[in-house]
């Protein structure tokens, strides 16, 4: 790990948001491994929500893939770890709210709560499944987030 990995693993479990990301693994009963770079591969989520095909909480990724798939597809983990490095320094748990005000303002400006939400665009829209409204590809412009 890079000392910057490092501090974002420090942080984030000072934080808090590492250990609730643990408690919602194991609640889940998600299945937990070592991922690269400090993170933690949580397979196998199946709670309605959120409804994302992986979701970050702290240094620990939820995915609904299950164990051996998740965390395979490393553009997707690049993005989900971009997310862990937010809640490092909107200093935890008020990346919560911060992204909950983003991604409803993202709603009120595209319809979807993707596109237009400051946190998304950061980590990468097309890594985590969003189509970029402002530059759509021919693929699609729904706006929506592709299950991984």
């Amino acid at each position: 790990m890079t000392p910057g990995q490092r501090l974002r693993q420090i942080a984030n479990v000072l934080n808090l948001t590492t250990p609730l990301g643990l408690v919602v693994a194991a609640a889940s009963r998600s299945t937990m491994s070592r991922g690269p770079r400090g993170l933690v591969v949580a397979a196998g989520y199946h709670w309605r929500l959120p409804h994302a095909g992986a979701f970050t909480i702290g240094n620990v990724i939820l995915y609904r893939a299950p164990h051996g798939v998740a965390g395979k597809n490393t553009v997707l983990l690049g993005h989900e770890e971009r997310h862990s490095t937010q809640y490092a320094y909107c200093l935890g748990l008020p990346f919560l709210a911060l992204y909950g005000i983003a991604a409803g303002w993202s709603m009120l400006r595209t319809g979807n709560p993707g596109s237009g939400n400051f946190f998304e665009r950061q980590a990468g829209l097309a890594a985590g499944g969003y189509i970029d409204i402002d530059n759509p590809t021919p693929e699609g412009s729904s706006g929506t987030r592709i299950e991984a």
